[in-house]
């Protein structure tokens, strides 16, 4: 469980994470690796919020749109 941060901002992130993981063939491909390694679900779920997180933060700081910084 976590139970640090903000709650409100962290349930956005997974609910972002487990979209991009089902919609986004790169996020899709990277959580199904995670899972084959031993991950759990969540735990592969929340491993792609933090990916989209950085990704989105590169997008801001090289003013990318997504086509260009996708992983």
């Amino acid at each position: 469980r976590i139970a640090g941060g903000r709650p409100v901002i962290r349930s956005l992130l997974y609910l972002a994470g487990l979209q991009a993981s089902r919609r986004d063939p790169a996020f899709a491909a990277f959580r199904a690796r995670l899972e084959a390694a031993g991950k759990r679900p969540k735990q592969a779920i929340i491993a792609v919020a933090r990916k989209l997180l950085t990704v989105l933060n590169a997008m801001l700081r090289d003013a990318k749109d997504y086509a260009t910084a996708n992983p």
